[in-house]
C-alpha cells in the first residue's frame, strides 16, 4: 500500500511513533496514542497499531518492540526529505559501544541532508559537548565520511567504542576535545586505533510532545 493511502489517523499515529522512538528511544504507550489521536478508548488506538502492522508500516522485533519500516507523507514538503536511519545513542563523554541496529527511519529535510551524501542519526547522551549546542536527547545528523577538518565535531571510533568530540589533529597525535561547561570532561589523546565514522552536520533538538 502507498503511504498516501493511509488515513489521517494512521499518519498521525506514525508521526507520534516515529518521534517517540527518535527522542525517547521507545514507543508511545497506547494511552499516549489515544490522547494524540483524540480517541476516548485505548482500544481505538490499539486498532490503529494493528492496522499499521497489517499494512506493513510497522513490524515487531524479536524482543517484541515495534519498528517503523515505512515513513509518513504529511504534505508536499515530504517529497523534499530523505529517510535517514536512527542507529541508537551515543554518549558525549565516556565512549560507549556504538549501536548498529536501526531503531527507525526518520525523514530529514534535504536542506539539512544533501542527497549526494550518506547520513545516519544518533541520539546524544551526556553533556561533554554542550558548549557546541549538543544537549542530552538531541538528535545528531551525521554525514558519513572517514576524514575531517580541524575543529569539526566528529563521531570517533576508539577500540569499537564511539564518542562525539571536537577533532584536533597535531603532528604526532589526535586530540578529541570536549566542549563543556562541566570540568569533569577531559580531552582524549590518541596515536593509534582511531577511526572517524562521520562529521556532525546538524543538531536536531528534542521537541517531542505526547
Amino acid at each position: 500500500m502507498s503511504e498516501e493511502q493511509l488515513s489521517t489517523k494512521e499518519l498521525a499515529a506514525l508521526k507520534a511513533i516515529r518521534n517517540s522512538i527518535a527522542y525517547r528511544s521507545k514507543m508511545p504507550s497506547v494511552r499516549e496514542l489515544m490522547n494524540v489521536l483524540g480517541y476516548r478508548s485505548p482500544r481505538s488506538a490499539a486498532l490503529i497499531l494493528e492496522s499499521l502492522m497489517k499494512k506493513g508500516f510497522l513490524k515487531k522485533k524479536s524482543e517484541g518492540n515495534y519498528q517503523v519500516v515505512k515513513s509518513t507523507i504529511e504534505d508536499q514538503e515530504r517529497s523534499e526529505t530523505i529517510d535517514v536511519p536512527l542507529v541508537g545513542a551515543i554518549r558525549c563523554g565516556i565512549p560507549v559501544l556504538a549501536e548498529e541496529n536501526i531503531e527507525a527511519m526518520i525523514p530529514v529535510s534535504t536542506r539539512l541532508a544533501n542527497t549526494n551524501n550518506k547520513y545516519f542519526l544518533l541520539r546524544a547522551m551526556g553533556d561533554s559537548m554542550n558548549e557546541k549546542g549538543i544537549e542530552e536527547g538531541n538528535l545528531l545528523l551525521i554525514r558519513q565520511q572517514e576524514s575531517a577538518n580541524p575543529g569539526d565535531i566528529v563521531v570517533a571510533l576508539i577500540d569499537d567504542e564511539a564518542t562525539v568530540k571536537e577533532y584536533q589533529p597535531s603532528q604526532d597525535t589526535i586530540i578529541l576535545k570536549p566542549r563543556s561547561t562541566n570540568p569533569h570532561h577531559k580531552p582524549i589523546i590518541l596515536d593509534h586505533d582511531f577511526q572517524i565514522q562521520g562529521v556532525v552536520s546538524a543538531v536536531i533538538p528534542n521537541l517531542i510532545e505526547l
